[in-house]
């Protein structure tokens, strides 16, 4: 088996490294700088037991590999640039090779499964931060993450099997869930603040617009017949496996939406995260103010390179009454 992982930032380069220091072989596909450093100088993994160097094969696009039958398809890029990255995949070739979305978010198995036929789901528990080109810090202990692994829309296989086996002799503990998307969900609910904590900053007061988004969000699912199974704070899983240790001179940067204002890259996933559950709101009549209104603020920051941290509490109060 070989692993290809296609983006290696925060999550995808956690994935990346330790597959490679566990003897497996990977293949990474990075961007820019990114991919650069990568090239001359392997990926720099952070953790709070030290630094690592992982040197594996990087290469640009899919395109640049020769694809085998035995390859598994990790996605790791965030879900607004997955459209692109399934078109680079089928130009290049690929067809009934299993593909697995490591991804926050409900959209991508949907898109994938338009393209290919063996999609899969990760719910993915992994505190983790790229910031710096060719760096990557990793926060938990004793285990990196946290993997939940399923096919969607539901079942489990061979490949789910192996790719789990694969991610936990790497230490990211991983389970086979045949009902991987309600784990999904459960995470979708989780992500709903990420927006908050990346617009206000991590020391503002925002427990009452928190709990507003979640409210909406369970509402939203519940009346499309969603179930979600919760893989938030009060998954006994974390304290057991996965706590979150700080990394020596290293400030935590935040979650992926607070990450991705701080590289200023112009794009947000906020419209597969918040926007999901505006779009299950307007399906199913349930209103969902507190997550549209986030939405577009997410959008908006994005769009002119507000950095994290900017927005004030008094304007979230002024325009939702929370």
């Amino acid at each position: 088996m070989r692993i290809i992982v296609h983006g290696i930032g925060a999550v995808g380069g956690t994935v990346a490294a330790t597959l490679t220091f566990a003897g497996h072989e990977v293949v990474g596909i990075a961007r820019g700088d990114h991919l650069d450093a990568v090239r001359t100088s392997g990926l720099k993994m952070r953790t709070p037991g030290g630094d690592r160097v992982a040197r594996f094969e990087c290469v640009g696009s899919p395109s640049q590999i020769a694809l085998r039958p035995d390859d598994h398809v990790v996605l790791a890029m965030k879900s607004q640039h997955t459209a692109r990255a399934l078109e680079q995949l089928a130009a290049a070739g690929l067809s009934d090779q299993p593909v697995f979305c490591a991804q926050n978010g409900v959209e991508n198995e949907r898109l994938t499964l338009r393209r290919f036929p063996n999609v899969h789901g990760i719910t993915v528990i992994l505190p983790a931060d790229f910031v710096t080109p060719g760096e990557i810090v990793a926060y938990g202990v004793p285990r990196h993450g946290i993997f939940d692994i399923g096919r969607y829309p539901a079942g489990c296989d061979d490949a789910d099997t192996a790719l789990a086996e694969a991610a936990t002799s790497a230490e990211i503990e991983s389970f086979v869930q045949p009902d991987v998307m309600r784990s999904k969900y459960g995470k979708l609910l989780v992500n709903l603040t990420n927006i908050v904590e990346a617009a206000l900053g991590p020391d503002a007061d925002t427990r009452a617009v928190e709990q507003a988004l979640r409210a909406e969000g369970e509402s939203a699912l519940t009346a499309a017949g969603i179930a979600w199974h919760d893989v938030g704070p009060a998954d006994p899983r974390r304290k057991r496996l996965m706590e979150i240790h700080p990394v020596e001179g290293v400030e935590r940067c935040g979650n992926s939406s607070t990450q991705s204002l701080t590289r200023s890259t112009g794009s947000i996933e906020s419209d597969h995260l918040n926007g999901e559950i505006v779009l299950l709101g307007r399906l199913h009549d349930v209103p969902t103010p507190v997550n549209a209104w986030f939405t577009a603020l997410a959008a908006r920051m994005a769009r002119q390179g507000s950095p994290p941290g900017s927005v004030t509490r008094g304007e979230v109060r002024d325009a939702l009454g929370i």
